[in-house]
């Protein structure tokens, strides 16, 4: 994070020191060029005046004590007169005019304004010299026209003379900036450094840093609340375990020592086939239980029609119903879902055979299926106990039951719904429980 923080740093100062370097450039240019103008407009007037009142024996005057590079005399045609850089001596000038050479003429930008405007200017490379100039020119009262030049320092000149100083300064800004830097940066990452993830939301430090303390500590949340539901599902698979193991052990036990008469073998031989099934349902549904939470199962999906399957799974707790002496039936219409077969079946039979398990006698348990304008909904209603809200928040955990002194009675191995809830997590079901004490309950599968 330094590093990335120092980099960011440096490139924007880099940056900034390039931008302000051209800007600064810019700045001088347009400074040098306004001062110039300003200067070569006032001299070429004064020249103009002093020609206008002394005529041709002003030009000696001005060839000493101008600064411009050039001086050019042009009669009301547009002829040069007299053209002169101001370091030449007059005499020389003299002697090129009389020796016969030709006059020409001069079709420039700043010439023509000033014959139509009274004035003109332009800057442009000279063909003579090579170099930016600026040139003024200016209409005399008899017709002609006297313009004055001056060289121009470029934009680029300008740029390469405050190289240098740029240079210096963002060398020592570099220095300067990475020293703060390393200060700085020690300081903010120091809290950082000193956090306790133990317990994050003691820590007092970077309000930034507030969402990620508070999503360990949600992680550590649920890896203790992990932690407690597997030390407690130990412990429920211990004694679930034990519970059928010691009444087979003590059953077998009798028969073995021969304390048991002829007459109760018989039933004692049934108390340990119903222990050891018990048992195997209890092994069964913890192994489905788990491939469930590793995704480890069969999950090739088909089209399945839900009310035949429901009616498969009615048909299949009758006789179960019926000891029980609770009545269960099936209405509504066919459906299809695309889903894992098996799995949706065990879904709706864990659902219907606690309803069954949890029922007065002479109760009654109802299976609807159906489409709605929310979506495919299968309702599964009782006439049962019932359940308090308390209950209900808890009734999908692994091996909760809401009636512990008919557990035994009721069977099962309480991880009946717990794999409902998975199964339907798994096709993303939503299950809805409505559930009154002595009313019953009613569990709504929304596909």
């Amino acid at each position: 994070m330094q590093k990335k923080i120092q980099n960011s740093v440096f490139l924007i100062l880099t940056i900034t020191l390039l931008v302000s370097y051209l800007a600064v450039s810019l700045f001088v240019y347009r400074q040098n060029v306004r001062i110039l103008k300003e200067s070569v407009r006032g001299e070429g007037r004064y020249i103009a005046l002093l020609f206008s009142l002394k005529g041709e024996e002003s030009w000696q005057e001005v060839l000493a004590v101008s600064n411009l590079a050039r001086i050019t005399r042009l009669d009301g045609q547009g002829y040069i007169e007299f053209d002169a850089s101001t370091k030449f001596a007059m005499e020389e000038i003299r002697e090129s005019l009389q020796e016969g050479a030709p006059l020409s003429r001069i079709q420039r930008e700043e010439v023509e304004q000033a014959f139509r405007y009274g004035y003109g200017e332009a800057v442009r490379i000279s063909e003579t010299l090579g170099v930016s100039m600026y040139y003024y020119a200016i209409l005399l009262a008899d017709g002609s026209v006297i313009r004055v030049a001056q060289t121009m320092e470029s934009l680029t000149s300008i740029a390469l003379r405050f190289m240098p100083i740029t240079i210096g300064i963002y060398l020592l800004m570099i220095l300067l900036t990475w020293l703060i830097l390393r200060w700085r940066v020690a300081r903010l990452i120091q809290p950082i450094n000193q956090l306790d993830l133990e317990k994050p939301l003691e820590n007092e430090t970077y309000e930034e840093l507030l969402p990620l303390l508070q999503a360990i500590d949600q992680k550590h949340s649920e890896f203790h609340l992990v932690a407690e539901m597997r030390k407690e599902f130990s412990a429920n698979v211990s004694h679930e375990l034990k519970t059928p193991l010691t009444s087979i052990s003590g059953y077998a036990e009798l028969i073995k020592s021969g304390i048991a008469k002829a007459e109760d073998i018989p039933e004692f031989s049934e108390r340990i086939f119903k222990e050891a099934r018990r048992l195997l349902a209890l092994i069964d549904d913890i192994i489905r239980l788990s491939r469930l939470d590793e995704g480890n199962v069969d999950v090739e999906k088909e089209e399945c029609n839900l009310y035949e399957l429901c009616r498969e799974v009615v048909t299949r707790l009758s006789s179960h119903g019926e000891q029980k002496k609770v009545h269960i039936s099936i209405t509504g219409e066919s459906v299809t879902y695309v889903g894992v077969k098996h799995l949706l079946e065990e879904m709706i039979y864990n659902l219907c055979d606690n309803a069954i398990k949890y029922n007065h006698q002479g109760g009654e348990v109802q299976v609807w299926v159906g489409e709605t304008l929310e979506g495919i909904l299968v309702r599964v209603s009782d006439s049962g106990i019932g359940m308090t809200p308390e209950q209900q928040e808890r009734v999908f955990e692994r091996f909760y039951r809401v009636d512990k002194s008919h557990s035994k009675e009721t069977g099962g191995t309480g991880l009946g719904l717990s794999i409902v809830k998975h199964v339907a997590a798994l096709h993303d079901i939503e299950l809805k429980m409505e559930s009154k004490i002595g009313e019953g309950t009613r569990i709504e599968i929304w596909f």
